[in-house]
């Protein structure tokens, strides 16, 4: 099979590496992609930009694709699945209207009320007078969301209410997101453990991914503005199985009902960011349209089965039967960040300690990129240098989750063979709270 994958961060890499290990595929052309998804068996890249939806349809007939694959959710809310569909290739994820449950919190929640989805209480303004009333009559500080897409980072938990009124004014007033916070989502605080739970979506059935742990926070103890993620490890020891059920019955199954019934029908993967409350049980944060990043890191190593008759099942609305095996042990991925990040970021340091050929070091460690190029420097010779604020996604699997995060971050260092670059940063305690 000829397999078209659209993106070019560390998600794609992690999906293409494991594409690529299926005997069922034969080429997986990705566009744009990166320089460590070129160095792929079976990889190649297209200058193609994941947001030039004519481009990737006209890619897609080049290539005479069997399954295009979306990783990023920008080009979703685009429509890029309803231009490549209406082209006649299968396509893994949803339709436009479909990824309106990322695109816009403000229908995302107000789906989520209709279908009796537990999440928290909320209010929609785009005035910001109104909105600090609201915050007024509340019994404590709120969450303030910008309602359309930000990267991850247009989300301000406040720690008093003159905080959250001060995040309205930047994002209503001072277009702090442009238009994606001329509106905004206001919402009761809730405590507790976060989860990240994605499932593969046919329309009507799903399959469960396994659960993961994301660490947003730029610093050790969830400290500093959020990023886009700094690390993940999966499992989270908080999901045993009777919780696994529990989130199923009581979030994932009537979402997609809901989307049904909308005549919005979900295709593709359907992630869900929980809030575990001790009083309330998990509780939906956010909903999201795509694989998660660093997320996706993490999962496609533990997984056991081939993931390609997956995608492709809920790319024709027929999941296969039964569900996802994964392996034993845990996962861990350590985000190595540029200077800077999460504000704008340094580029151009040259990376130092990668792979010579491929994803994987000798000591069976994968290196997914996420922000690199390459770079002619002086001297001729060809480097990989930085060109984005998270860089790469040093991804480990082992029997325990202490043996993950030990392999993981041996990667890591100065001395010789290890990986590292001028700036780099990174959290030194990603999977260290998955002991309890």
């Amino acid at each position: 099979m000829t397999i078209l994958l659209v993106g070019g961060g560390g998600r794609e890499h992690a999906l293409a590496w494991t594409l690529s290990r299926s005997p069922r595929v034969g080429t997986i052309v990705v566009a744009p992609g990166n320089p460590g998804i070129a160095r792929l068996p079976k990889a190649r890249l297209s200058p193609v930009r994941a947001e030039e939806t004519d481009a990737v349809v006209a890619l897609a007939r080049a290539e005479a694709a069997d399954l295009v694959i979306c990783g990023p959710e920008g080009p979703l809310g685009l429509g890029l699945g309803d231009a490549v569909r209406a082209a006649g290739f299968p396509f893994f994820g949803p339709s436009r209207a479909a990824a309106e449950i990322e695109g816009s919190k403000a229908f995302a929640k107000r789906l989520m009320a209709d279908a009796k989805v537990p999440t928290a209480a909320f209010g929609v303004f785009d005035d910001i007078a109104a909105a600090e009333r609201f915050i007024d009559a509340q019994p404590g500080p709120v969450v303030v969301k910008a309602d359309g897409l930000c990267a991850g980072k247009g989300v301000v938990v406040a720690a008093t209410k003159e905080e959250s009124k001060a995040a309205v004014r930047r994002m209503i007033g001072d277009r702090e997101f442009g238009a994606a916070g001329a509106r905004v989502v206001l919402e009761e605080r809730l405590f507790g453990r976060e989860v990240s739970m994605m499932a593969l979506c046919d329309g009507d059935r799903l399959a469960l991914l396994p659960s993961a742990e994301d660490h947003k926070a730029v610093f050790d103890g969830d400290r500093g503005p959020n990023t886009g993620g700094m690390g993940t490890y999966s499992p989270s020891p908080l999901v045993d199985d009777d919780l696994e059920r529990e989130i199923v019955q009581r979030i994932f199954e009537p979402t997609v009902a809901a989307m049904r019934r909308m005549g919005r029908p979900f295709q593709g993967v359907l992630y869900g960011g929980l809030m575990l409350t001790k009083n309330r049980g998990p509780v939906v944060i956010e909903w999201n349209c795509r694989f998660g990043d660093p997320e996706t890191q993490v999962v496609m190593v533990r997984l056991k089965d081939d993931l390609l008759p997956w995608l492709q099942g809920a790319a024709a609305g027929h999941l296969p039967e039964g569900r996802l095996r994964s392996v034993a042990g845990a996962a861990v991925c350590v985000v190595l960040a540029a200077a800077n990040y999460p504000g704008p970021p340094r580029g151009g340091d040259v990376i130092f300690g990668l792979p010579a050929d491929g994803t994987e070091t000798a000591d069976g460690v994968l290196v997914f990129h996420a922000g690199t190029r390459a770079d002619a420097g002086r001297s001729g010779t060809e480097a990989l240098v930085t060109a984005g604020g998270r860089v790469l996604g040093i991804t480990a699997g082992g029997a325990s989750l202490a043996e993950a995060r030990e392999r993981a971050y041996g990667a890591i260092g100065t001395a010789a063979g290890k990986i590292h670059f001028s700036g780099m940063h990174f959290r030194n305690d990603i999977g260290a709270r998955g002991r309890s």
